[in-house]
């Protein structure tokens, strides 16, 4: 489990394809930045992007994840170098600053803008519409690792297909802190719904006819 309180900014430096032909996946090398690996064992997790991956090597500043050809095609930012939004998994001694996230993504979402209003930037994200039924308004979203707080949610019927669309502002904090700085218009981004909404769908759908 994780908060999606990002604890630092790390970078991909290599991406190894795995052996096993084009089904295979590919091994991430990747500086850990700020996050400290005094603690972190093999077979850890560690949420890059907000996706749980595990802790197959590691040195004093860098770590290794395998990623399965499954995770890649499910998943963006994980295929090339570049930077990542890093959490370590969550102890029972440490503080829930964001909400309860399991690190599994839930499908990919697309900005549709992002851009500054007044000191802080608004993000919209144009999520599938199979996850509209778990994004309200002031709920819970976790986008490439970080807990973020809905502020506006729309079903919108698109030329493409139905999809719905959200808004979520950033401040100053958030944007300097993440790698969310460098989301465009037509970024994909990893969406988790919130765990709770999870558990309350299931609920409601079973028994029905």
């Amino acid at each position: 489990m994780f908060t999606g309180i990002v604890a630092a900014v790390g970078k991909i430096s290599t991406v190894q394809p795995l052996e096993g032909g084009l089904d295979a996946g590919v091994r991430l090398d990747i500086d850990a930045g700020g996050l400290p690996l005094g603690d972190v064992a093999l077979g850890d997790s560690i949420a890059i992007n907000g996706a749980c991956m595990t802790v197959v090597a590691r040195t004093d500043s860098a770590f290794s994840v395998d990623v399965s050809r499954e995770s890649l095609n499910c998943t963006a930012g994980l295929d090339a170098p570049g930077e990542v939004n890093l959490e370590k998994a969550l102890t029972l001694a440490e503080r829930l600053g964001g909400h309860l996230v399991s690190g599994h993504v839930d499908g990919l979402g697309q900005v549709h803008r992002f851009e500054a209003v007044g000191e802080s930037w608004e993000l919209v994200i144009d999520a599938p519409h199979d996850l509209a039924r778990f994004l309200a308004f002031k709920g819970s979203v976790v986008v490439n690792g970080v807990s973020l707080t809905v502020n506006r949610v729309e079903d919108l019927d698109a030329a493409s297909g139905k999809l719905c669309r959200f808004s979520i502002n950033l401040i100053p904090h958030t944007i300097s802190v993440t790698t969310l700085k460098h989301l465009r218009a037509g970024s994909k981004v990893n969406l988790e719904i919130d765990l709770i909404a999870r558990y309350v769908e299931r609920m409601l759908s079973v028994g029905k006819a």
